[in-house]
């Protein structure tokens, strides 16, 4: 994938993992297979992690930490696996969504004012993505070092791995043991992977679609101006006296409601290619969030279970400031368009045909802007920051429930039964 090759720390990135995951577009034969082998194992890994966990929770029924540890793992590893189904259906449309970013946004035609606004919409993905990633690759070696560190010294039959197998085999024993070991530590790789990387592109895809729709509104603010710059200062003339410099005006706006088209048009296809995505993610972050901070205030929860789920909460939150906030932002700034439009100097433009058509694409860029671009889940309802509070708020609704849990179990135990009273009498 030709998207690898840039100076942007959050696009290369997310373009190695991307690689690894097996879903970049091939362009000979051999990329091809390589591509086909990836994508198999990817698979592989994820498939062995959900069965590792289906079958601890199976063998682990009526415990009720270890089936919620259970629980919350499997959320972890079935999320990857959706994800990466979405996108292979949808791969053409990512694909080009891809082609695309690279083509226009990440290496457009910008003046300098231009080239520091495309420059703050790096560094915030940057910092979104390697955040996340750090978050989430901590999460992996919580998994991984613990059991190495809890092995040292241990007798051969004592010996533990990061997850429970329940096969009838010495696992514990060599060479079983480091087998199994690595097996399961690359699975959880994997699912480590494949859990951030995609989340990091639709991050990048929206702040950047974002950051666009910010140029074209400085772009059909001063229009004029930059029309009267182009123009030799020996041949400037006010702009009420020249028809010439309203035509040529006329033609750059037609060229920016092309690009708004453009871009109300990439914004379709992000909601047609990531909206299953989102909705999924979403309705699965309260629970995840719920779980991880139940396991973190858990009374005799181990050091080890606390700091997988402190990072995994960590990486929960800012997956989904993540979501909200891209999202948020294409529809603040798609809106804002119409204002930028409208403080554009066309009321001094003369009403000849060029000033007339203007004044008339203008009120329709405007009646166009009113109604947002923005990405739903699954069209339910609108993802912005607001979904951020209200997700939150779920997840605290449902740590309270669970937190008392525990209480309520123990109460009935030390209520006496009535009709034992009864019996015995």
């Amino acid at each position: 994938m030709n998207f690898l090759k840039t100076d942007d720390l959050s696009i290369s990135l997310t373009s190695i993992f991307v690689k690894m995951i097996g879903l970049w577009k091939p362009t000979n034969h051999s990329e091809r297979y390589i591509r086909n082998v990836t994508l198999t194992y990817t698979l592989i890994a994820i498939l062995f992690a959900l069965w590792v966990e289906t079958r601890d929770l199976y063998y682990s029924w009526g415990d009720f930490d270890t089936c919620l540890f259970n629980i919350c793992n499997l959320l972890s590893v079935i999320m990857p696996l959706l994800k990466l189904g979405v996108l292979f259906v949808h791969q053409d449309d990512f694909f080009h969504l891809v082609a695309y970013t690279k083509q226009k946004f990440l290496y457009g035609n910008y003046n300098n004012d231009e080239r520091k606004i495309v420059f703050d919409c790096k560094r915030q993905c940057s910092y979104f993505v390697c955040f996340l990633t750090v978050s989430t690759l901590a999460t992996v070696v919580s998994y991984i070092v613990p059991p190495i560190v809890a092995n040292i010294g241990r007798n051969e039959s004592d010996r533990i791995l990061p997850f429970n197998m329940w096969l009838d085999l010495p696992l514990a024993m060599t060479p079983y043991f480091e087998i199994t070991f690595i097996i399961q530590a690359l699975a959880v790789y994997h699912v480590g992977v494949s859990y951030c990387c995609f989340d990091n592109f639709l991050c990048i895809m929206n702040l950047h679609v974002a950051t666009q729709f910010r140029i074209l509104q400085r772009r059909l603010a001063s229009i004029n101006d930059s029309m009267n710059e182009e123009t030799p200062v020996k041949d400037k003339i006010p702009i009420k006296d020249s028809t010439h410099f309203e035509d040529k005006s006329y033609h750059a706006f037609k060229h920016y409601i092309r690009e708004h088209q453009a871009l109300i048009a990439y914004c379709e296809k992000l909601e047609e290619v990531f909206n299953t995505i989102v909705l999924g993610q979403l309705l699965m972050f309260s629970m995840l969030m719920c779980l991880d901070g139940y396991h973190i205030l858990l009374p005799n929860g181990s050091f080890s279970k606390r700091l997988i789920f402190s990072f995994h909460l960590s990486a929960c939150l800012c997956q989904l400031l993540m979501f909200t906030y891209s999202c948020d932002c294409i529809i603040r700034e798609s809106m804002s368009t119409a204002e930028a439009v409208y403080s554009a100097p066309w009321t001094i433009l003369s009403m000849n045909t060029s000033g007339k058509m203007i004044r008339k694409d203008l009120i329709l860029i405007i009646m166009r802007s009113s109604v947002p671009c923005c990405l739903t889940a699954k069209g339910f309802f609108i993802v912005s920051l607001e979904t951020y509070t209200k997700i939150l708020s779920t997840a605290v609704s449902y740590f309270t429930l669970l937190r008392n849990q525990p209480e309520e179990r123990s109460r009935h135990s030390l209520t006496p039964n009535m009709d034992d009273h009864r019996n015995i009498k």
